[in-house]
């Protein structure tokens, strides 16, 4: 595997945000900022051998610091909508940095994906290690506790990668990591509906009209949201009259091998397994997209025209009782892992 960084731009403190890229042998190339912990590229070998870039990002530091899409960021301490931006532990009310009227989202304006992370480089004969670290201080955004927070890229020669998200605190907090890079397979020529999908979920979990959770899972059987097997996204309408913008409850039960996620693109033939210990899969259509940035190769982001599956635990976890816990307790280690595996058929 070949290595090398590049400079990605200075921060307004003086700092430096750096680019780490990695070519593998069998053809990926994957490139991680330490500015947000952010993959700002991945290009793979489609059928013809053509290298394809797969992902939405930008080739400067400045266009991340101006966009509210989190391409490829890290997200922290809390992916996903906290209802009210508040929540109680132990009986004291903790009130967040909200960034939408009812609700604080990923983790707030100041969230994991502004943050300069600390880089370090391991050169293994079989991977390479990217580890990023950062320590949020308590009340940062609004959350107790100082946070050490620790994300790390594993990436292999045969075209796959895995990330490892690892946190501590000395005081009782929420925590609930993801990534949220933005897909297309096609290299952006086609939008999502020429996508298939697969995402083995029990069900996924009903909103109410603010796009909160209601405490209740809508099992996928019947739904136009049944993934059980790879199906073409345009042949369920969508995204032209069905958006995604859901979490989907992982069936973990399953003891099979298979993939909790299968993405694929018929025509360049580039299929994304994704295996992860999260509980949850936020899977969005881009519905917010609008045009507004332009990105690698001069791709303009425009609406549906890339999906999200963010692996995380559920949305407002800490005002939801019957939902997975996310609360991290001094002296407890938070980890999950969401692995990548590329394919190309």
């Amino acid at each position: 595997m070949k290595t090398f960084e590049s400079c990605f731009g200075k921060l307004a403190y003086e700092s430096m945000a750096h680019v780490f890229h990695f070519k593998c042998e069998q053809g990926m190339e994957l490139s991680i900022s330490n500015y947000g912990a952010t993959i700002t590229a991945l290009s793979i070998p489609d059928r013809e051998g053509k290298l394809t870039n797969i992902v939405a990002g930008f080739d400067n530091l400045q266009d991340y610091q101006n966009s509210d899409f989190y391409f490829g960021a890290s997200i922290g301490r809390y992916a996903n909508h906290i209802a009210n931006g508040s929540f109680d532990i132990n009986g004291k009310n903790y009130q967040l940095e909200k960034n939408e009227k009812r609700t604080q989202l990923h983790g707030g304006n100041s969230g994991f994906h502004r943050k300069l992370w600390d880089a370090t480089l391991l050169k293994y004969p079989d991977k390479t290690i990217l580890k990023l670290q950062y320590l949020s201080p308590d009340l940062e955004a609004g959350f107790p506790g100082n946070l050490n927070a620790t994300i790390t890229f594993t990436i292999w020669d045969n075209n796959c990668f895995a990330i490892d998200y690892d946190a501590e605190t000395d005081k009782a907090t929420h925590v609930n990591f993801s990534n949220h890079s933005y897909f297309n397979l096609s290299g952006f020529a086609e939008d999502i509906g020429n996508h298939e999908l697969a995402i083995d979920a029990f069900g996924f979990l009903e909103l109410n009209s603010y796009q909160l959770p209601t405490g209740k899972m809508i099992e996928t059987p019947g739904t136009v949201f049944d993934f059980h097997k790879l199906t073409l996204l345009s042949e369920r309408a969508i995204p032209t009259k069905s958006e995604l913008d859901y979490c989907f409850v992982i069936d973990k039960t399953d003891s099979s091998k298979d993939p909790d996620a299968i993405l694929y693109h018929p025509k360049t033939g580039i299929k994304l397994k994704m295996f992860t210990t999260q509980p949850g899969i936020q899977a969005y259509s881009g519905n917010f997209l609008d045009g507004s940035m332009t990105g690698h190769q001069g791709v303009s982001y425009q609406k549906h025209s890339a999906i999200c599956l963010e692996t995380q635990h559920f949305p407002d976890s800490p005002n939801q009782p019957d939902f997975p816990s996310t609360l991290l307790l001094p002296g407890e280690k938070y980890h999950q892992k969401t692995s990548y595996i590329f394919e190309t058929t």
